[in-house]
């Protein structure tokens, strides 16, 4: 066998395992974790506040569901539905809104006066009285999509209690829904349109407030340690279709720079048959680059402002290989510098043979570092419009 065939051999291995090891860690970057910190039962709920250091001196039942909710903008979200609340006839009563009143805050409601929050029903159950509203309101959020497509957002709807001098604590009414463990999906219509999203999950957890403040009340140190309660729902962003739209287009600028590699020879009837010359490999280079930063910069326009996204790893590659290549080329042509024997050696065999194991190994070292930077513990996020 042939040195040739023996250098595109191990070029062929190492290619073929590098690809098995980026799907891996595909599959990794794709999976979606649980949140500890989920609340299942009436159980988790009271040992979680028998924690706190100032014990509610009421404990509401809340409960929510969602009809409806679109991306109005890269920072908010429109939602839609109905929460209810149960108010105990000598227990509540120093609490219980009147008519038009609310018994809740939505403290991230992005324009309050223009959303909708009205009285659905009020009903009697001999001893307590139920009452729910219905709400429309567009709740703005941190959103973080540097794993873009693998991404996985939880939007929340977070709650506050409506009285400020008074140490009430939210809890879900886990009996209003038929399954509230860590696996079910609760508080949400079977039928709502997702668009480019796959529901993953929904649960209950509390987050301790920092007001940083006491709200101008004397005496009111539980407002800086409030328990806020959070409905949360993850989804799953569609992969398909952002591979489709971002994916697929790399990987066949990426197939047309090998093929240009694969045409620089010195070979008398390989220059002839392929055409080559070194400004007509250094020309499909510059077209390959416009088309790259057109792409670019559309991906760059749905995530205006934020860091840069996994995806958008791959147009730097891209915008690298395609120097590469062309300093490569020049380099072999022009044979002004002997001593870069790699390039020179059998032909161009070894940037030939390197290609697809570089390309392959910048990607499975950037998945690598997107899924360190995805399992390393940060900040609560919401959720990125990208269609």
């Amino acid at each position: 066998m042939s040195i040739e065939k023996k250098v595109w051999l191990i070029s062929g291995f190492v290619t073929l395992g590098l690809a098995l090891v980026l799907f891996k860690l595909w599959i990794e970057l794709n999976h979606f974790d649980e949140d500890p910190t989920q609340l299942p039962d009436q159980a988790s709920v009271d040992a979680y506040l028998q924690d706190l250091p100032n014990l509610p001196s009421y404990q509401v039942k809340t409960g929510i569901f969602i009809k409806s909710f679109s991306f109005t903008g890269a920072s908010d979200v429109h939602v839609s539905g109905y929460i209810w609340q149960h108010y105990e006839d000598g227990v509540h009563d120093a609490i219980k809104p009147a008519e038009g009143e609310v018994g809740f805050i939505l403290p991230e409601a992005a324009e309050a006066a223009s959303g909708l929050i009205e009285d659905a029903y009020r009903i009697d159950q001999g001893g307590s009285e139920l009452i729910g509203w219905y709400f429309e309101q567009t709740l703005r959020q941190a959103f973080d999509y540097t794993s873009y497509p693998f991404d996985h957002k939880t939007v929340w709807v977070r709650f506050w209690p409506g009285e400020f001098d008074v140490n009430v604590a939210l809890i879900p009414d886990f009996s209003a829904y038929p399954a509230t463990g860590p696996n079910d999906i609760f508080g949400i219509d079977n039928r709502i349109v997702m668009g480019t999203w796959e529901r993953e999950n929904t649960y209950f957890d509390y987050r301790l407030s920092d007001l940083d403040t006491t709200l101008g009340i004397g005496k009111n140190e539980y407002q800086t340690n409030l328990p806020e309660l959070h409905y949360n729902f993850v989804i799953k962003r569609n992969f398909a279709n952002a591979f489709i739209v971002h994916m697929i287009p790399l990987i066949v600028v990426t197939m047309l720079l090998f093929g240009a590699v694969m045409t620089v020879t010195r070979r008398p009837n390989l220059v002839e048959r392929h055409d080559f010359s070194t400004s007509s490999v250094i020309g499909t280079c510059s077209v390959l680059f416009f088309v790259i930063l057109l792409a670019h910069v559309q991906l760059r326009e749905g995530f205006a402002g934020s860091p840069v996204i996994y995806m958008e790893s791959f147009f730097f590659l891209m915008y690298f290989l395609l120097l590469a290549v062309s300093v490569n080329t020049y380099f072999f042509a022009a044979e002004a510098v002997p001593s870069l024997w790699f390039i020179h050696y059998k032909d161009n065999l070894i940037p030939k043979a390197c290609f697809w194991p570089f390309v392959l190994s910048c990607m499975v070292i950037i998945t690598a570092y997107n899924l360190n930077l995805k399992d390393s513990p940060k900040d609560e996020v919401g959720i990125q419009v990208q269609n």
